[in-house]
Formats: C-alpha cells, sequence, structure tokens
C-alpha cells in the first residue's frame, strides 16, 4: 500500500507539472514574439504578465508597443502598471507616450499624470505638444466660425477702419484642461482691436503705425485663463472703410429736420384749428346779434298795445 500511494502521488505530481509545462509552452508559444520584443528591448514585461493583460481585457501589443518607445526614448518612470491602467480607463496610451517623448526631447515640463489626465479629458495631448513646440497661426476674425472677414473699428474722427490680424499662439499645458478655446482667443484680439482703434483720436494713427494696435492689444493679457499663451499679433491688413461720424451727423440731421417739420405742422394745425374756432364763433355771435334785432318788432308791437310809447309820443309833443 505505501508503495502504491507513493507510486500515485508520483504520477500525479508529474501529470502536474506536465500540464504546468503544457501551459508555460502556450504560453510562450502565443506571446513569444511580444516578449521576445520586450526583452530585446529592455521593456522587461514577462509573458505571464502579458497573459495577465490579456485576462484583464488589456491589449498586450499596444502596451508592449507604448512600453518600448518609452524605454527607448529614456522615459523610465512610465511602468507597466500606468499603461494599463490609463488604458483601462479608456485613454490613448499611444498619444500620451508620444507627447511625453516629444516634452522630454523639447525640454517641457510635463509629468506621466498632467498627460494622462489631458487625454482623458478629451483633448488631443499630442496635438497639444506639438503646438507647444511648433506656434501655429490663428486668423482673427474666423471667417468660418464668425462668418466676417474683418475686423470694424470707428477712430475718434468718425472713420471706420477694417482691420485682419494673425495670432500666433502656443498651448499653455498647465491651463489645457479648464481653459478656454481657441474661439475665446480670437473674440478677445478681436474686441482689443476694436477698442484700440477707437481710443485712437485720428485714423492716420492706426494706418501709420498699425503695431500700436498690436502691442496695445498684446499687453491686455488676453490668454488669461485660456489654454494657449500669445506669442505675438501681427495686423496683416488695414483698410479705410466709411465715414461713420459723418453718416451718423447727417442722419442726426435727418433726424431733427423731420422733428422740426413734424413740430411746424403741428403748430400749424394748432393754428387752422383755432382760426375755425374763431370763425365759428363769430357766426355764433352773428346768429345771436339777429336774433336781437328779432327781437325789436315784438318789444315794439308789445309798447303799442300797452300804450306806453302812445304816453312817450304824446309828452315829446307838449313838449
Amino acid at each position: 500500500m505505501p508503495e502504491e500511494t507513493v507510486r500515485i502521488a508520483l504520477i500525479v505530481l508529474v501529470g502536474f507539472a506536465v500540464l504546468v509545462m503544457v501551459i508555460f509552452l502556450a504560453v510562450i508559444a502565443a506571446y513569444f514574439k511580444l516578449w521576445l520584443r520586450a526583452f530585446v528591448t529592455r521593456a522587461r514585461i514577462g509573458p505571464f504578465a502579458l497573459l495577465w493583460m490579456s485576462l484583464r481585457k488589456v491589449n498586450p501589443t499596444a502596451i508592449v508597443d507604448a512600453k518600448i518607445m518609452a524605454v527607448q526614448a529614456g522615459l523610465r518612470d512610465i511602468t507597466t502598471n500606468r499603461l494599463e491602467a490609463h488604458y483601462l480607463a479608456g485613454g490613448n496610451i499611444k498619444n500620451v507616450v508620444r507627447a511625453l517623448i516629444v516634452t522630454h526631447r523639447a525640454r517641457i515640463e510635463l509629468d506621466w499624470n498632467t498627460a494622462a489626465a489631458i487625454d482623458l479629458a478629451g483633448r488631443n495631448v499630442l496635438e497639444a505638444v506639438q503646438t507647444s513646440v511648433d506656434p501655429k497661426v490663428i486668423d482673427c476674425p474666423d471667417p468660418k466660425s464668425f462668418g466676417r472677414t474683418t475686423l470694424d473699428g470707428v477712430a475718434k474722427n468718425g472713420i471706420q477702419l477694417k482691420a485682419r490680424a494673425r495670432v500666433t499662439v502656443r498651448t499653455n499645458l498647465a491651463q489645457l484642461v479648464g481653459g478656454a478655446t481657441e474661439d475665446t482667443i480670437v473674440a478677445r484680439v478681436g474686441e482689443g482691436i476694436v477698442s484700440a482703434i477707437g481710443s485712437c483720436n485720428t485714423h492716420n494713427e492706426v494706418l501709420a503705425n498699425p503695431m500700436l494696435i498690436a502691442k496695445t492689444v498684446l499687453a491686455k493679457g488676453l490668454d488669461s485663463q485660456t489654454a494657449y499663451a500669445i506669442v505675438s499679433i501681427d495686423i496683416a491688413d488695414i483698410d479705410v472703410g466709411d465715414n461713420i461720424g459723418a453718416r451718423l451727423q447727417a442722419d442726426q440731421a435727418e433726424a431733427d429736420m423731420r422733428i422740426a417739420r413734424a413740430k411746424a405742422e403741428e403748430r400749424r394745425a394748432r393754428a387752422v384749428a383755432a382760426e375755425q374756432e374763431m370763425k365759428a364763433l363769430t357766426v355764433e355771435n352773428q346768429a345771436k346779434v339777429v336774433l336781437a334785432e328779432a327781437e325789436i318788432p315784438l318789444a315794439m308791437a308789445d309798447a303799442y298795445r300797452s300804450g306806453c310809447l302812445r304816453a312817450g309820443a304824446s309828452k315829446n309833443g307838449s313838449a
């Protein structure tokens, strides 16, 4: 009996060893190429780690590729666990790693946590880093967004100026999450240019020195609380428009003339009404006179009948 027990235990042990060997060979066969790539590039990802990734619904190929890029670029603080966590959170690990490589080469401060937060916030972190390294130019105003091609401002002498500007910006990585977008930059710059034109005494000042407007606008700190930092503001084109002051004065004079005409017409209407009232009053008084004259014969007839008219007549005759 003891010999049979030992034999059975030995058989079970050998079977278990064979099973483990088969599983190990299967894992090696399935992930051999990925493991070999990681081993050769010093990414330090074992075959069973690749198996656990598959069990956790993580793409091992994406993790290995990202880890290889990070190791080859000298980014030692990017661990496999960080890559897996960001992948499971729905992030784009390839973009994040490439963005960190760019900032590392360009000597721009950006850590893994910030880059991952930017990516998970829905921003393209790689494009943001590229814009930070290579600034881009924004048209102000943007015809596609605002439907206008020029910024219209009026100087103090009433002359309208039509300007177009080009704003050079780079990404402010520290304020990329929660910062305002390009539309805010364009709106603020447009408002600043219109205000700067309106503060000039004459349009000739602007035409003589367009950069005066750009400097004035740039000094206002228009990139506050935005995802971009303004590098420069350049006036691309400026044209003379209408004489808004003269047109407004003409419109005001026309309005004053219409008001005066209305008041004169009102006075004329009152005079005509008063005249008609006086005519009616005259006709009324004439009617009263006619009525009074009609009463005279009646009064004389009454006097004859009463004898008053005879007595007065005899007295006048004796006298």
